[in-house]
């Protein structure tokens, strides 16, 4: 079982969407736990707290479901529905050879975290994400651009209070952000944290000269003071060298096929080379524990 934890509109359906794509519908289990609000849009109108606050979901059933998954077992899932707010009819899910569960709050306590084999946060720099949600609100959900920055605005405080937090307790952290003072800002590279926490991919090979175009790694200092390996993956190399370096990670969990396309796909038919490298290594920990 897979986390991937981060605030609003940080790219976990994103990254999520796309390991769901190379690994099959057959065997993927994929869900959210922003299905687990207690309150629909229109009621949260009047609480005083928003969906960043535990108080507004339910989180103890999360957790039994979360236990109930890996025991193999079915769950009856609640529905939030993101395009309406409303709190839609239950669906029953029977987990897949590999569960991916993201949204705000799996990473919330000791026992959710117990659930996963592996466990990620995405952290992009906060002026980011502000521009992600407030195009993803816009175009998707019918919000104006003043409401969003409003609710961004009136979410900071349980943000920085109760999902901030869950990034200490990942095993990898991600972070997709254009390099200061490069040429092109709106071409995002990737700094992906592997934490020792578990065991990563030796990466040593494809760490080469002929691959320093698209990625290079360092130890570098967590934000607890612990040392940590940094992948950064340049958003601005070529296709080719990039697809090197993909191909390296792939060859390293010996499926006899080709590096699945849907890597790296980002809205748009755009592809992020970055996002596709970050994909392949996350589903080296997945293919490594089933």
């Amino acid at each position: 079982m897979l986390a991937i934890a981060g605030d609003s509109a940080t790219g976990k359906t994103t990254l999520s969407h796309g390991l769901a794509k190379a690994l099959g519908p057959e065997k993927i289990t994929w869900m959210c736990t922003d299905d687990y609000h207690k309150y629909d849009r229109q009621e949260r109108k009047d609480l005083p707290f928003t969906p960043l606050h535990p108080d507004c979901n339910y989180l103890e059933i999360m957790e039994q479901h979360l236990q109930l998954l890996t025991l193999g077992q079915p769950i009856l899932k609640p529905i939030y529905n993101h395009d309406t707010g409303t709190l839609d009819r239950p669906v029953l899910v029977h987990p897949a050879q590999y569960v991916i569960v993201d949204g705000l709050f799996p990473l919330w306590s000791k026992l959710s975290r117990a659930c996963f084999d592996v466990t990620v946060f995405l952290d992009p720099p906060e002026h980011i994400r502000r521009q992600w949600k407030v195009y993803r609100d816009v175009t998707k959900r019918g919000y104006t651009e003043e409401q969003v920055l409003r609710d961004l605005d009136k979410r900071e405080p349980e943000s920085e209070a109760y999902i901030r937090p869950q990034r200490k307790h990942a095993d990898i952290v991600i972070r997709f952000a254009p390099v200061e003072g490069a040429a092109d800002s709106k071409a995002l590279s990737a700094t992906i944290l592997l934490r020792p926490t578990i065991p990563h991919p030796d990466l040593s090979d494809v760490l080469s000269n002929d691959s320093k175009g698209a990625l290079h790694m360092k130890l570098i200092r967590d934000d607890d003071g612990k040392p940590v390996d940094a992948i950064h993956v340049h958003g601005h190399a070529n296709r080719e060298a990039s697809r090197e370096v993909e191909e390296a990670i792939w060859s390293k969990l010996g499926i006899d096929a080709p590096v699945p396309d849907c890597l790296g796909e980002i809205e748009g038919g755009k592809r992020s080379e970055p996002l596709a490298i970050a994909q392949l290594i996350l589903l080296y920990h997945l293919l490594l524990v089933s």
